[in-house]
């Protein structure tokens, strides 16, 4: 054997050493996903300091004034902290939109995107509520049944204090809309803070949090049962910047209530049916749209029975034997689990109808006041139909519309696992765009349930444009952006930009061009020519 021959047998048997944490992380740090992790992290910064002027904050604050920043909420100050803030937006979804494309093309693992999400949140936590005044609403509902109100019967508007003095006008005499499990957690954190409101803002986050670990944990095992890519699931529905912003900089109960679900389906698919169950029984007391994966979870269970029984070699119960067992076990954890949160906080089903409270919700984002305002417009040269009474119409036809879909989806989506969580997608979709009302953030409900699916880049890219579209088409303050021609002009570029970026480095050619031919030829000659001199 020649010498070279035994070196390389030598390094063919020498294993490789293991590169510790520190430098993986540098190593990724140092790559062009890299870079793009720490855009991300500025552009998050940006939100955050920027949020201080003009985000969702409080009518008074004496923090600011303590800090001598109080004059980023006004003239000047305030446009500065605006642009702060859109900025670092831009920056987050441009940093998004680069690893969504190092994804796809494998660059980047799991892992690392994992390692990614607490980067991207941490700077978020410590932002005023941004794009919202939602957590203001949580809190002031919480002190209502810590001051000993039922917060299904009346509204902030009956117990006077700093809280409600930051409630939105629109939301201080309506009744909460939520579940009781979440008014418990309200209760608590204001029996904690008291009225301090940024107290009481951070600690609603740091509730919130669980949520947030959840989605990363059950997003990949449901693409892993539903045959998607683990790291582009975790990418497109929790690296989301409309996820990460509204949901940790807007402080809202989605992301506990999404992550719950989440995790409740993906325990259904790995047949732990009554723990999963459970955890979306929890998610309702939450939020009551969790509730809309449960019917189809019971397919689930069935399909996992029957398959079951022919392993074993015995004769599948009948369907209706089948339901009747998976249906009657669903229904007794969830009775259990939502009288119980109810029997702790001493509510009802209150909640139920403090759902139609989103009636006074009037945007672009939901079909029943699209269609309300095609009307109003349309008619407008023969009849003066004001848009109340166009929508007291359009709606209930909306909602029959609905209450269809939801029953034919569950008939329909019944025969495989893939199916029945289709149908839990379809069901999320028609209530955000038939309901009343829809907000940019109810969006995450549906896209974490798409997140599993093997999606095509055509499909991603659509996906892209929608999160960016949303993300930009309300304030930083909470006030909407629709009825403002330049700013959904610029929201709709900016989509359509951050779309076709999925699949094209520069698609607008801001860069110059590489010489890259005209190097490699003037190389080429000044080789020839040394070679000539030599």
């Amino acid at each position: 054997m020649t010498s070279s021959a035994r070196q390389a047998t030598v390094a063919a048997a020498t294993p490789t050493p293991q590169r510790s944490w520190p430098q993986t992380t540098a190593d990724f740090l140092r790559s062009p996903e890299g870079h793009a992790a720490i855009l991300g992290f500025v552009g998050a910064v940006m939100i955050t300091f920027g949020g201080f002027g003009a985000g969702s904050v409080r009518r008074e604050d004496p923090l600011l004034e303590a800090m001598h920043l109080s004059w980023l909420r006004f003239g000047h100050g305030q446009i500065l902290s605006t642009v702060i803030v859109w900025v670092g937006v831009v920056a987050m979804i441009t940093a998004w939109v680069r690893l969504g494309r190092a994804t796809l093309g494998g660059d980047v693992t799991l892992r690392q995107l994992r390692m990614v999400v607490p980067v991207w949140t941490a700077p978020l936590l410590l932002a005023v509520p941004m794009f919202s005044r939602d957590a203001y609403s949580y809190l002031a509902q919480g002190a209502l049944l810590r001051d000993g109100f039922d917060p299904y019967a009346v509204g902030p508007v009956v117990n006077p204090g700093v809280l409600l003095d930051n409630v939105s006008n629109v939301w201080t005499t309506t009744t909460a809309p939520y579940g009781p499990l979440f008014l418990l957690l309200s209760q608590g954190i204001t029996g904690l803070t008291g009225d301090n409101v940024i107290a009481g803002t951070m600690l609603l986050r740091v509730t919130m949090l669980p949520g947030l670990a959840l989605m990363v944990w059950g997003v990949p095992h449901l693409a892993r049962h539903l045959g998607g890519n683990p790291a582009i699931a975790l990418w497109l529905a929790v690296l989301n910047p409309l996820v990460l912003v509204h949901l940790i900089g807007g402080v809202h109960n989605e992301l506990l209530m999404v992550g719950l679900m989440i995790a409740g389906i993906a325990l259904v698919l790995e047949r732990h049916h009554l723990a999963g169950i459970a955890l979306v029984a929890v998610a309702v007391a939450i939020k009551a749209t969790a509730g809309a994966a449960l019917p189809f979870m019971v397919w689930i269970w069935m399909l996992h029975e029957r398959e079951k029984a022919e392993a074993e070699g015995r004769t599948p119960a009948s369907p209706l034997a089948s339901f009747a067992k998976t249906a009657g076990a669903g229904f007794a954890v969830f009775v259990a689990v939502f009288a119980a949160a109810s029997a702790v906080a001493g509510v009802g089903l209150g909640w139920m109808t403090a759902l139609s409270g989103s009636n006074k919700i009037i945007n672009w984002l939901s079909l029943p006041t699209i269609l309300a305002h095609i009307v109003t417009v349309g008619t407008s040269w023969f009849a003066e139909l004001r848009l109340g009474e166009v929508l007291a119409i359009t709606r209930p036809i909306c909602a029959v519309a609905l209450v269809a879909i939801v029953l034919a989806a569950w008939w329909r989506y019944r025969k495989t696992e893939r199916e029945a969580i289709l149908g839990i997608l379809i069901v999320l979709v028609a209530i955000v765009i038939l309901s009343p009302a829809a907000l940019p953030w109810y969006y995450s409900w549906p896209i974490a349930i798409a997140a599993g699916f093997a999606l095509s880049t055509r499909t991603l890219m659509i996906l892209v444009g929608l999160s960016t579209w949303l993300m930009l088409v309300f304030q930083p303050d909470g006030s909407i952006g629709l009825y403002t021609f330049a700013h959904v002009v610029l929201a709709t570029f900016a989509a359509v930009v951050a779309a076709v970026s999925l699949r094209t480095v520069d698609p607008l050619r801001l860069r110059a061009p590489r010489p890259v031919e005209h190097e490699r030829t003037s190389g080429l000659t000044d080789a020839a020519a040394s070679s000539r001199v030599e």
